[in-house]
């Protein structure tokens, strides 16, 4: 067999469409173009975790089913993709299904090919997001679980028979807002759902584009939590998330207001902005503040791993390295000065 250096590649020579979806950070689709450039190093992998790739690869003979691959490959100090493990990774294709990328595998050749370092397990969440975006995108019905949360997201069932519910099923309606009402039926819903489905459309609406009407009514629901005496951080955090496909006026405005208030910084939080909406913080002052608020907590494990996540993202290295090496406001150094002097504080923990 050929030895092939690059996914698209094979998958030209076998002649199979494919698509890649990215699945670290938000389920989305990798523009052909985008991903055949970071195959060649061209450019960065433009949504690294953990200094990885986690992407869903789906391929498809002319006239079969797709078949998928979850795969999670290391990245540079840089964030370019590794030529090697791409190319153990295709050794391990080449040895379990020969030539034929078109053929449905059997049972061995499977095995065979799920037994090798380079495949990971999606998160259920994630899963449910990109089979709703795989089967949409091929032109394929929604699954069994869809027209069940419909009738559940109408208010027909009761706001508490939740239990039968799937998430696939919500996963389908998010990937289908602009379809059958379904943007209306979410955004009348969201707030009367109990706490458990309510986190289950909050996690798929991670991975979508919200019109500017529901991101209005999630943000209801953050002001309406944030005058409530306990502020629960967990579905502040959920809610954040949520607004990671929000249009950018009002994403900003939300981060801005979480930043604005000391009793929301928290981990979880921080986590949240900078797991889903990194793109908020292109802006310098909202990065500025940002990074304040995190030095402040004087918890330099967490500051170090915040900031080693973004610095790997493209569109935020640059400012990142910049302010590394002194060019910050003087709040921003005052704040890292502080957190410097809470390292150098003897422990007591050994």
């Amino acid at each position: 067999m050929e030895s092939f250096h690059a996914l698209s590649t094979l998958f030209d020579h076998a002649q199979c469409q494919f698509s890649v979806y990215d699945l670290g950070r938000r389920v989305c689709l990798l523009d052909d173009a985008e991903f055949r450039a970071v195959e060649a190093n061209q450019q960065p992998y433009p949504y690294p975790l953990r200094h990885h790739a986690h992407m869903a690869v789906a391929f498809w003979p002319k006239s079969g089913a797709p078949w998928v691959w979850f795969l999670k490959m290391p990245l540079d100090e840089r964030g370019l993709l590794s030529h090697t493990a791409m190319g153990d990774f295709l050794q391990y294709v080449s040895a379990a299904m020969g030539e034929n990328l078109s053929a449905t595998p059997n049972k061995a050749q499977r095995e065979k090919l799920a037994n090798n370092p380079y495949t990971f397990t999606p998160t259920d969440d994630k899963m449910a997001m990109f089979h709703a975006s795989l089967t949409y995108s091929l032109g394929r019905p929604a699954s069994q679980y869809y027209e069940q949360a419909q009738h559940y997201l109408n208010g027909e069932l009761g706001w508490d028979n939740w239990q039968g519910v799937g998430l696939q099923g919500l996963a389908d309606i998010c990937v289908r807002m602009h379809e059958q009402n379904n943007a209306t039926r979410v955004r009348k819903a969201i707030a009367n759902m109990p706490t458990t489905p309510q986190y289950a459309l909050l996690g798929c609406l991670e991975h979508c584009t919200l019109s500017d009407k529901l991101a209005a009514t999630l943000r209801t629901l953050f002001s309406d939590l944030c005058e409530s005496q306990e502020v629960d951080l967990f579905f502040v955090s959920a809610l954040l998330r949520a607004h990671a496909g929000a249009p950018k006026t009002q994403r900003d405005q939300l981060i801005r207001a979480v930043l604005a208030k000391r009793a929301l910084h928290h981990q979880e939080i921080f986590v949240a902005i900078a797991g889903r909406c990194w793109d908020g913080l292109t802006d310098d002052a909202v990065l500025d503040t940002f990074l304040i608020a995190i030095a402040d907590q004087h918890d330099p494990a967490l500051f170090q791993q915040i900031y080693a996540d973004l610095v790997m993202m493209p569109e935020l290295r640059g400012a990142l390295l910049s302010r590394l090496h002194g060019n910050t406001s003087p709040a921003l150094t005052q704040a890292m000065a502080r957190l410097q002097s809470a390292v150098k504080q003897p422990h007591h923990d050994h």
